[in-house]
């Protein structure tokens, strides 16, 4: 039987948007709340409170949701402090924990793909459950052809519970009936605006004149964009509809696009598509048809969280969204994690390759004497705290160093 007050939720939904600029997240309010007694059983039937009450602090001021947090804030506990080697509880499904990790072909996954997505293969270790690999290689122009094996025994190495790999352009065909069901249900459409005319509307929170297309316009609008005799790149591009138009209080949500025209050639599949899907839609469709329960994510992904749970509401799938964390970046002082700047130093010659011993790179570290196992320990006991970590190289090495030396 659930015992937690009204006034405690009330407290800790407070607590979160005070602290993340006046936007509580039900996922946020949740986790503490098994430090507070909540069984896992129990979060059906809290969760409706949950929404309810996170859906009332939202429509505060952030200074009104400080007044009244300060009143509250003698019933939110404090951290517990978890044993070596335990994991923070979440909600867990008679499926278990079925996850993923999304890295992009454009660089060697490092220290930062560690830190973000560690802890969801370990809860498919302690839960059971699937752990995928997808490799997000839907932008022909970004893609290194060597990173996909290398992404393949990083991950092996490093995870070591991978379910299965799979790659986002062998699975255009099934994106593209995604993108038919959302414009036949009229919540995608095919705009023809010039990009800078699409940014002055939105911002003017004007609705795009493409948005009153017919079913039919639509689709035959689609269809241009398939032929390759039909619209050419930036000529058109596939949208939501968000169910707000451009008044949506967040410009983020405001018909962002869905799929657009490349040319470029795809080093695995060459010029076979011309058409290519965009990572909220790719993610989306994933998400439904691989059946995801959990989703842990860095919290700059909030806006791309809110449009996937659009899409599923558009497909009618509300209910199958998977529970979602959100966990705080780590940010270096002094260390470069831009797969961008961290090829090109390889392909400059200042590095000698991704398994330089002076980068942050997967290949580095293993190459260093590091185990998996300690950057397991690692994410254990960062947990999923929200909060953002400043670090030097030289402090972030030094736990890393004792966890590693730990294991020998």
């Amino acid at each position: 039987m659930i015992k937690i007050k009204e006034e405690k939720i009330l407290a800790y939904a407070l607590k979160n948007a005070v602290e993340h600029n006046g936007k509580a997240v039900a996922g946020s309010v949740l986790s503490p709340l098994f430090a507070e007694g909540l069984k896992k059983e129990e979060v059906k039937q809290i969760m409706p409170k949950i929404n309810e009450i996170v859906k009332r602090v939202n429509f505060m001021g952030i200074n009104e949701q400080k007044e009244e947090y300060s009143k509250l804030e003698k019933n939110v506990g404090h951290r517990v402090v978890r044993q070596d080697g335990e994991l923070p509880e979440i909600p867990v499904g008679k499926n278990g924990v079925i996850t993923r990790f999304r890295p992009s072909p454009s660089g060697p996954i490092h220290i930062g793909h560690i830190i973000s997505n560690m802890i969801a293969s370990l809860y498919v270790k302690k839960y059971g459950g699937k752990f995928y690999i997808i490799i997000d290689d839907t932008d022909p122009k970004t893609i290194q052809a060597e990173a996909y094996e290398n992404i393949k025994k990083d991950c092996d190495w490093l995870f070591g519970n991978v379910t299965e790999y799979l790659d986002s352009s062998d699975r255009i065909k099934i994106y593209y009936d995604y993108i038919k069901k959302l414009i036949k249900n009229n919540s995608a459409y095919v705009c023809t605006c010039e990009q800078e005319d699409f940014k002055k509307l939105a911002l003017d929170k004007l609705d795009c004149p493409c948005r009153d297309h017919s079913l039919k316009e639509n689709l035959d609008n689609w269809e241009n964009m398939l032929n390759k005799e039909g619209f050419k790149p930036g000529e058109a591009v596939l949208r939501f509809k968000t169910a707000e138009g451009m008044k949506h209080p967040n410009p983020a949500m405001r018909d962002f696009p869905l799929a657009r025209i490349s040319n470029e050639k795809h080093p695995k599949q060459g010029n076979k598509y011309r058409v290519w899907p965009l990572m909220n839609l790719v993610v989306a469709t994933d998400d439904i048809e691989l059946g995801m329960t959990h989703i842990i994510r860095g919290k700059d992904h909030r806006d791309n969280a809110e449009r996937q749970k659009m899409i599923y509401k558009a497909l009618s799938k509300e209910k199958e969204f998977p529970w979602t964390s959100f966990i705080g970046r780590m940010k270096f002082t002094d260390l470069i994690l831009s797969k961008r700047k961290l090829k090109a130093a390889i392909e400059s010659g200042e590095f000698e390759g991704a398994d330089d011993v002076r980068l942050p790179t997967v290949a580095s570290l293993k190459k260093r004497g590091y185990k998996p196992e300690a950057f397991a320990k690692m994410a254990i006991q960062r947990g999923l705290t929200e909060v953002d970590k400043v670090i030097s190289q030289k402090d972030f090495f030094e736990v890393l160093d004792r966890f590693n030396s730990e294991l020998d």
